[in-house]
Formats: structure tokens, sequence, C-alpha cells
């Protein structure tokens, strides 16, 4: 049985890349899906080139956000969508001919509780960050070994327009009701949460363009100061022990806005650095303690440093005491 794809696809002012991605779906070698695409007030040609694609193939829905964002476009998109299987897509981007195809095996094959993915593939039109290089080595090394949510403190481990689910799971998991952005990231937390385990294909499965357009460039929404709150709260809601000591470890500039974010939820935790000039001092109230002096058995420890090095000279201090839980937020 070939299950309906709804295939959720908010769009903005994307005429420059939109018919090379329409193409992509159109092209794909699954056949059964439907594309629900919502025109976020688009101002060039973008309204028009979905227009002319949905009168070519019965398949492609055009609708129009009536509010604003693109949390608000994905609500419209999949509030008609009729689908059995739900992913998204982003408007710039590029399917693989296989994509649907194989997300759709993955899921027959697991069954309900799961969430399927594939390895992802950034490109440009100019030369690639280095930042953009690492992420995709890393989310692609996690997502090789099923191994989303191991590190999904650090940063987002389900590829926004690369995972599919059944519909009765998505629902589950809240679906895109959730008004929080960064909403992939969120979506993300809400699958770990519902406990949704990745399974996916060692292909490549999606080609995610950096240009100079894209919302996680130019949205306030998805700028870093929204990260860390986002990820506090989902750690208090789903790995926070409170009969375990919290320790935060590393007094960065980043180790400081999660020191902050922490506060605000009253949730006690005591803060460790191996920096001398900064051991002893009073920050926000709280004393910096010596990490070399504490006892860290029977804790749990967020791991503020982003510097790998760092990070492995922690873990090495951290693997010395029994009953440890630690998660690298950077």
């Amino acid at each position: 049985m070939m299950q309906l794809i709804s295939i959720i696809m908010p769009v903005k002012n994307a005429a420059l890349f939109l018919d090379e991605c329409i193409e992509s779906i159109i092209s794909q070698s699954y056949s059964n899906w439907e594309l629900v695409a919502v025109n976020d007030h688009s101002t060039d040609d973008t309204l028009q080139i979905l227009k002319h694609f949905s009168a070519l193939d019965f398949r492609i829905t055009v609708l129009n956000n009536h509010r604003n964002g693109i949390i608000e476009a994905l609500k419209t998109g999949y509030k008609i969508s009729k689908g059995d299987l739900i992913t998204r897509m982003d408007a710039d981007d590029i399917m693989p001919k296989i994509k649907l195809e194989k997300l759709q095996k993955l899921l027959i094959t697991s069954g309900k509780g799961f969430v399927a993915s594939g390895l992802i593939k950034y490109f440009s039109e100019k030369p690639l960050g280095n930042g953009y290089i690492k992420y995709e080595q890393w989310l692609n090394k996690l997502s090789s070994r099923d191994l989303n949510y191991s590190e999904i403190y650090k940063e987002c481990t389900i590829p926004s327009p690369c995972w599919m689910m059944w519909k009765e799971d998505f629902e589950l998991c809240g679906g895109f009701n959730s008004d929080i952005y960064p909403e992939d990231y969120d979506l993300a937390f809400r699958m770990y949460q519902n406990k949704m385990q990745p399974t996916c294909s060692k292909e490549i499965l999606h080609l995610w363009r950096d240009s100079e357009n894209r919302a996680s460039r130019t949205d306030s929404n998805y700028k870093d100061n929204n990260f860390i709150p986002l990820k506090v709260k989902h750690f208090m809601g789903i790995d926070y022990r409170p009969n375990n000591q919290l320790y935060l470890w590393g007094a960065s500039k980043k180790g400081k806005e999660i020191a902050q974010a922490l506060l605000k939820t009253d949730i006690p935790f005591r803060w460790l650095c191996n920096s001398q000039s900064k051991i002893g001092h009073n920050i926000y109230e709280i004393i910096m303690e010596d990490c070399s002096t504490v006892n860290l058995n029977n804790s749990q420890i967020i791991i503020a440093a982003a510097n790998e090095s760092d990070q492995k000279e922690i873990l090495q201090s951290i693997l010395k005491f029994n009953n440890t839980n630690y998660f690298y937020f950077c």
C-alpha cells in the first residue's frame, strides 16, 4: 500500500529557487504525495510560481497565510493535509529523487513510534561557511548511528526539512501547534520527549541550500539568544532530576547565558569552572567553585564549554565519578 504523504511547505520570497524545489518534488520516485504550499506574504513572484505548478499538477495545493510567520504557515498547511505520513520541506531546497520513497520505507519497516530521516548535504552558490560544514558532518555522524538525541542540547539533531512521521505520532508530539521559535528545534525536543525513536537512511536524502535569504539568517526568531531558553525549558521538562545536584560547568559568554536562563526557573544549581581568575568570584549572586574540589557523584552537569578540547578535558574529569549525567549545551 502506498500511503499518502503530506508535504507541508511554508514559502516566503523564494521565487529565485522555487522552480527547482518543486520540480524535485514532482520528480520523486514515490508518487502518492500532496504538496501543501503556504505563501507567507511574499512580495516577489512566489505566488505566481506556486499557482503555475498547481495548475499543472493536481497534487499541489496553494494557500495564503492569513497570519504571519513560519509557524502560522505550517499550521495553515497542516490543517488541510490528508496524508497518513507527514513531512516538511523548505522552499529553497532540493529533494533527491529517492527521498520520499526511502523515508516511507523506513516507517513501514519500523512501524509507529519512529521518526525517519536521512543524511543531509549543504550547498550554496557561494563557498560554504565552516560552521555549516561542521554542522553537516556532526549531524550526519549522529544520524548514521540513530543517535540523534544523544547530543540534542548542542543543536537541533532532527533536520527540519528531512524527517517523516506517521500522522498519529506527529500529533502525539503536538504537531505544529507550539508557538515557540525556533520551531524545528522545539519539535525535535518534543519528538525526544515522546520517545519517537530515530531511524535514519544512510543515504543523502536532502540538499539543504545555504542562501542569504534563508530564515535562519534573516528572521530574528532564529537568533542565538532564543536557543538557550528553549534548551533549558526542555531540559527541565525532560531530563532534570530534582534529587540530583545540578551543576553548570563553564563561565564563558554561553555559560553566563545558560546561568541566566536557569536562574529564571528558580531551580538551584552550583556553578563550576577551572579558570583560576574566576574561582571564588560572585556572578549573579552565585560563587564560582573550583571544579577540582567538588565531589560530582550522583549529579547532573550542564557543560557550557564550546571548545572541543575543553569539552574532552571536562568529560575526563566527570568520568572519574559515579552516577553522573552530563549534557553538552554548546
